[in-house]
């Protein structure tokens, strides 16, 4: 019993930060046709209605393909296609409105009692869905001689009403068929709806679901991240990437929405129960996210930054590991701070403080919080000190500890009576801690 209760309670301290960045941002979700026939769908909506709930603004876009495909079987209509695009002919247009318009209507009953088997439905009201005519749409027209007939793109998308709509705490449900500026209607590829939708609203995140994990290597590793140039490799030499066309065009439409100023987009398996809340809601996720940088950068720290400092080295402090830090004394000393900060969160930081005189700075504070102390970010912070010592002209950098001496050692610290110590240092000793004293020459 004590062990469900730690682990709940870590959940809920890793959890909340998340919350707190999520609340009142716009994340696209892309269900394609592929996720909606899957049995794991319920739970997939169940988990949008406990995001929307949270506060998430959501525009949930809808594909069909295998649906359609399976329509058209039955109705003995055979599909052609033109560079992987389907032709809509009239009676092919018919099939896709009844597929589609069914779908709307499950999706929204779905959505509607998502929460019922919460304690959230004693507090709220249903979830609200809106549906309607957000998107105009145009011909894709004749190429090469072939006539696309009804299927289109996008002409225009109607980003104020959707924005009313989410404003209004209403979860926003699109599918992949869209009507002209003269009354006719066309066929999208929901792809191209979600990545649009993504670009036009700003979104903070657009999410796709897959068979797989995420982007998957030869080797069954998941690929945590990609960037935009990396990903046409991946399309093109992964055999299971290439098996399933969604994931394709999802990931294409993913660097295009990453380029056009879409923080992240993610691909996650909809046959993960939960996939959805531990890809947004832990640190590391689980599928792969497509970025224009990395989550994870190392800086300067600034003012703002104390609040997640102390954060990190509270408990280490608690413990006796570091000495324990004010808030008016982190304030003074903010400059010296240099953070790691993945996903808006500070999971590592380092201090250096120079003594010019002696041209010898001493590194302090070396924090990295649980979860990535296996992952080298000590080592990324040390080396970006020493870098840093030596653009100031230091010629060695010391550290006092009473815990990680073998690791400083490893790194090519040596242990040091006090004596060696600048001065002012010495004159602050802490001779109850009796902290070891290592040094290392900066090459």
């Amino acid at each position: 019993m004590k062990t469900r209760t730690t682990e709940l309670v870590q959940g809920l301290r890793h959890t909340i930060p998340y919350i707190n960045i999520h609340h009142g941002k716009v994340f696209i979700i892309m269900l394609n046709g592929e996720s909606i026939e899957h049995e794991n769908f319920s739970s997939i909506i169940h988990d949008i209605g406990l995001l929307s709930s949270l506060g998430i603004r959501i525009v949930i876009v809808y594909g069909a393909r295998p649906q359609i495909n399976n329509k058209l079987k039955e109705n003995k209509i055979h599909s052609i296609y033109h560079k992987c695009t389907r032709i809509t002919d009239f009676k092919t247009l018919e099939i896709i409105k009844q597929v589609t318009g069914s779908l709307q209507l499950d999706i929204t009953a779905r959505l509607s009692m998502s929460l019922n088997s919460t304690t959230w439905q004693r507090t709220r009201n249903c979830i609200n869905v809106v549906s309607g005519n957000f998107i105009t749409a145009q011909p894709l027209g004749i190429e090469e001689g072939i006539d696309y007939c009804h299927s289109g793109r996008i002409r225009r998308i109607d980003e104020e009403s959707i924005y009313s709509h989410l404003d209004n705490h209403a979860i926003v449900l699109i599918g992949p068929l869209a009507g002209s500026i003269i009354g006719e209607s066309f066929n999208l590829t929901s792809e191209e709806v979600a990545t649009q939708i993504a670009i036009k609203l700003q979104a903070e995140k657009l999410i796709g679901f897959g068979p797989y994990q995420g982007v998957v290597k030869s080797n069954n590793e998941i690929i945590s991240e990609l960037f935009p140039n990396e990903v046409e490799h991946y399309i093109n030499n992964i055999q299971n990437i290439n098996e399933c066309l969604c994931v394709k065009l999802f990931l294409r439409g993913a660097v295009q929405a990453c380029r056009s100023g879409v923080k992240r987009s993610h691909i996650i398996s909809y046959k993960e129960n939960g996939a959805l809340l531990q890809e947004i809601f832990s640190r590391e996720g689980i599928g792969t996210q497509i970025v224009m940088q990395s989550s994870e950068q190392i800086c300067r720290a600034t003012i703002d930054d104390i609040g997640g400092i102390l954060q990190l080295i509270r408990p280490l402090e608690e413990q006796g590991i570091l000495v324990r830090r004010s808030r008016k004394q982190l304030e003074r000393e903010i400059e010296q701070f240099l953070i790691i900060v993945r996903d808006n969160l500070i999971i590592g930081c380092a201090a250096l403080y120079p003594f010019h005189k002696e041209k010898i700075g001493e590194l302090a504070c070396v924090a990295v919080h649980p979860e990535y102390r296996s992952s080298e970010r000590g080592d990324i912070l040390l080396e970006r000190i020493i870098v840093q010592a030596r653009q100031i002209g230091l010629k060695k950098i010391f550290v006092l500890t009473t815990h990680s001496i073998h690791w400083f050692q490893e790194r090519g610290f040596k242990p040091v009576d006090i004596e060696s110590l600048p001065e002012s240092k010495k004159k602050m000793y802490n001779y109850q801690r009796r902290s070891k004293v290592l040094i290392a020459e900066l090459i």
